[in-house]
């Protein structure tokens, strides 16, 4: 029985079904992109290293810093704080199409894709600024294409998350300039030492071309390739109308003027200082180099801005930056002991140690003052105390060693009191008095103030020869400033995760009694004389116009200026690291960059007096006497005493005479008016008038 033929399907049937089959996919990939964007959409991109890094906040609460160890230098700015020329210089060369393509450039990645090909690799790209932004941001820059598409989807959730003018500032704010300059800011500080806003059209072409290759196109190190990627960047520009041939040739021809590579700046803000507090969070607070780098958290400190850089620019100023010599400030509030600046160093991209922290520094004649408070306080001496400035042979030990100290190219003076002898620093006298007061209780008392380096209770222990750091003795001459209240130097205040909890805050203090207000007055007014005519810190006193008391220090190795107002108290030190010794010149440095520091510090501070606490007495003595002066004395000084260790008896060298009249006439209190007289006259007069 014959078969049937078979039909063949008709082409119509087949048509039928590939169309359907063609629109059901259709639908699914609709579907599945716009379940995928809408992923996208929803799905939170990874955090920013930035935003991820814990700040560290100065005293107005302002960020100066994050905590990094990558020496990155990042300083963000918005669109409006960037040169219009170097925008238009960035997209003419990276990025034509930027505000119309929706972060991906299709006939450029065509391009890319058969170029490629052709070639048999992945030579070619054609990255927009939002693709180059989410590799920057989020990934590596291998070229794979596990990496590729990680990288797309991070350009898809950029251009849905944020606008064209964002994504353009995030862009120029991290991308990288070479030389561990992060973003446009930064480079254009190092590169030309202005802010973003005010480059040129040249300067913009030179810094558009480097992030292509920051090496390559680096001015610092290929100028001839920095200056062919300028023209390439120009021609660019005027291809697309944003400037004129004769702009483009009129900035090709300019001669820029780059800062010198050795002056860059691409450092964060105040590094010494952050080191420090990242060493106090982790070491003293506990909280881990992963969390303070990772964990967002913030960092308030005591650091004020301004003074910061008065500190700064006055090492800068008083240092020279070809010599090997190292110097550290560090200044305290001595009303709340709150570390106000810090410098470590005179370059931290070439020496990161913290010379602040150093305690194997002699501090030589500017440990003096610690052990006249101890004098004064021990109410054993007082400012008129004399002894003999004359070559001396000390025993101690029970008369088992000696000891014999000489005074600066040998000078002697004679018979002095204390005033005199902390003027001319004299170093005789200064271990005749810890010869009197005891080696022991001057360490007690240096410990007290905030010295913890250990100290040997011998007699050279009077001229300095037992090393401490400048943080020690900014923190002890801020007890003297204080009134003789100690309180612990505090550099953090508080520290908040990144949701704000707080986590640390500094203990409330009212500070320790040292010493009674009045010792520590009648020491300061004893020290204000160093910056008086025959004082060693007379050559720097035109600088400070303000009452400030301190004392210099000099030794082989070391030179130092610490004093203070009532505002601060400050350590300045300069050395070398290896310990060799400094020329006298160089040991002079201290007391110029300790002036020059105060006075900028301080510039918006009315000048104040030191206040004048309770238990104080002024009187009129005859200085060759030491007695109370009368009518009859052709010289009389004011001089300050802790009340009951004034002069109580009369001048006889000059005849008779009646007692000095108090300023206020008859029937007013002495020490009422000797004390206007002191603050209205001998102090308003003397430094603000001046």
């Amino acid at each position: 029985m014959p078969r049937e033929p078979v039909t063949p399907p008709k082409p119509k049937h087949r048509l039928r079904r590939l169309s359907r089959l063609l629109a059901v996919m259709s639908v699914l990939c609709v579907l599945a992109a716009g379940g995928l964007l809408g992923y996208l959409y929803h799905k939170d991109l990874p955090p920013i290293a930035d935003d991820i890094r814990s700040k560290l906040l100065d005293s107005r609460g302002n960020v100066l810093t994050t905590f990094t160890t990558d020496g990155r230098s990042r300083e963000p700015v918005t669109l409006n704080q960037i040169s219009p020329l170097l925008i238009q210089a960035t997209l003419a060369v990276e990025d034509r199409k930027f505000y119309k393509h929706s972060g991906f450039d299709v006939k450029g990645m065509g391009r890319a894709v058969l170029a490629n090909l052709e070639s048999g690799d992945r030579a070619q790209g054609a990255s927009t600024l939002t693709q180059q932004l989410a590799r920057n941001l989020y990934l590596s820059h291998e070229k794979t294409w596990t990496r590729k598409a990680k990288e797309a989807l991070y350009t898809m959730q950029l251009e849905m998350k944020y606008s064209k003018d964002e994504i353009l500032n995030m862009y120029l704010n991290q991308i990288y300039y070479g030389h561990g300059a992060y973003g446009i800011e930064a480079a254009s500080q190092m590169y030309f030492g202005k802010t973003a806003a005010d480059l040129d059209l040249a300067e913009s072409a030179i810094l558009a071309g480097i992030p292509k290759g920051p090496t390559y196109y680096s001015p610092y190190t290929h100028m001839d390739n920095a200056k062919k990627r300028q023209r390439i960047i120009l021609a660019a520009m005027t291809e697309v109308g944003d400037i004129t041939e004769a702009q483009a040739t009129a900035a090709r021809l300019e001669i820029l003027s780059f800062k010198p590579q050795g002056e860059k700046n691409t450092l964060a803000a105040a590094p010494y200082f952050r080191d420090y507090v990242r060493s106090l969070a982790t070491d003293t607070l506990h909280i881990s180099s992963e969390e303070l780098d990772q964990g967002g958290l913030n960092v308030y400190t005591t650091l004020d801005p301004d003074m910061q850089q008065a500190a700064e620019d006055a090492v800068a100023k008083g240092m020279d930056p070809s010599s090997d010599l190292e110097t550290a400030l560090v200044s305290i509030d001595p009303r709340t002991g709150y570390i106000k600046a810090m410098v470590g160093g005179k370059n931290y991209r070439t020496n990161q140690y913290n010379h602040a922290l150093a305690t194997t520094r002699q501090p030589g004649s500017s440990f003096k003052p610690i052990m006249y408070l101890t004098a004064l306080s021990s109410k054993s001496m007082t400012g008129l105390s004399v002894f003999n400035s004359q070559p001396t042979l000390f025993h101690y030990d029970n008369d088992r060693k000696t000891y014999q100290p000489k005074n600066f190219g040998d000078k002697y003076l004679g018979e002095i009191n204390m005033r005199q002898a902390i003027a001319a620093s004299d170093n005789i006298y200064a271990v005749n008095t810890i010869m009197k007061v005891g080696a022991d209780k001057v360490a007690d008392m240096a410990a007290k103030m905030g010295i913890d380096s250990p100290l040997q209770t011998v007699p050279s222990l009077a001229l300095g020869t037992s090393p401490v750091s400048p943080l020690e003795m900014a923190s002890a001459f801020a007890v003297i400033g204080g009134g003789g209240v100690k309180l612990p130097a505090t550099a953090i205040l508080k520290i908040t995760d990144a949701n704000g909890k707080l986590l640390y805050e500094s203990p409330q203090t009212h500070g320790e009694m040292v010493v009674e207000p009045a010792a520590a007055y009648v020491l300061t007014r004893l020290m204000e004389g160093v910056f008086e005519s025959g004082g060693t810190g007379n050559r720097v006193a035109s600088l400070i116009k303000r009452p400030v008391a301190g004392k210099t220090g000099t030794t082989d190795t070391d030179g130092w200026m610490v004093g203070f107002t009532p505002e601060l108290s400050t350590a300045v030190w300069v050395g070398y690291d290896k310990g060799r010794d400094i020329a006298t010149a160089d040991g002079r440095r201290a007391a110029p960059i300790f002036a020059q520091f105060t006075e900028k510090a301080l510039e918006n501070v009315p000048p104040k007096i030191f206040p004048i606490p309770d238990g104080v007495v002024s009187v009129y003595v005859n200085p060759q006497s030491g007695k109370l002066a009368t009518a009859a004395c052709p010289e009389k000084v004011l001089e300050t005493f802790i009340s009951g260790t004034e002069p109580k008896e009369y001048c006889d060298q000059h005849g008779a005479g009646g007692a000095v009249s108090p300023p206020g006439g008859a029937g007013a209190s002495p020490a009422e008016d000797i004390k206007e007289e002191h603050s209205l006259w001998k102090d308003i007069k003397r430094w603000w008038m001046n």
